[in-house]
């Protein structure tokens, strides 16, 4: 059988029997395909400008995505609705990319133990979210969600709101000195309850 040749000069027998150079290769073409798929994204105005509407979050918003993050929230729920009827159907208008500019980490997620959170924002009242957070069977008596009791008596902490905002700011999100000045004085006294509802309900409310 011909001993066919790479344009390098490489047999085919050499690679396939010299594990290190395949695992090298194998690495590289990994690469090179990421790239192509992954570097025009960051350019591309439909994944890195927000949609009309989309602001960055307020002090108190922000802090309860803290919380949502802190207490794994997204563990169980996604926050991307998939451009199929089904999910349309159920939870809205398909997620698009420029409603998670601000972001960091973004949430889309997959996992599903609970309902994709998306279009959350008012659809339930802040008595309701308070009363699910505190327990959730008490709405829904088949629920397995953990209960969250701590989060009507824990306050937000203040102090780190004005650090938290800045970072952001480096990475494109853009908050004003005044609003950074500012974030102290809007979450003091807030409990951790009051942050996590403001946050889920503001989720998808710029696109229905």
């Amino acid at each position: 059988m011909a001993n066919h040749k790479t344009s390098g000069g490489l047999s085919h027998e050499k690679i396939e029997t010299n594990n290190f150079l395949m695992i090298v290769l194998i690495l590289l073409v990994l690469l090179v395909g990421g790239l192509v798929e992954i570097v025009p994204l960051f350019f591309q105005k439909s994944t890195t400008e927000p949609i009309k509407g989309i602001q960055p979050y307020t002090a108190l918003q922000l802090a309860g995505r803290d919380i949502y993050i802190r207490e794994g929230c997204y563990n169980c729920h996604s926050q991307m609705i998939r451009p199929f009827r089904a999910e349309t159907l159920r939870y809205g208008h398909y997620s698009v990319a420029g409603e998670s500019v601000y972001d960091h980490p973004f949430q889309w997620g997959s996992k599903r133990t609970g309902p994709d959170l998306a279009r959350v924002g008012g659809r339930y009242s802040d008595e309701w979210h308070r009363i699910h957070l505190n327990n959730p069977r008490d709405l829904v008596p088949e629920s397995n969600m953990p209960a969250y009791p701590w989060l009507l008596k824990d306050t937000v902490n203040a102090a780190t709101m004005p650090a938290h905002m800045k970072a952001l700011r480096t990475v494109g999100v853009p908050y004003t000195d005044e609003q950074i000045a500012k974030a102290p004085e809007e979450v003091k006294g807030k409990t951790e309850v009051e942050a996590l509802i403001a946050y889920l309900q503001v989720l998808g409310t710029a696109l229905k």
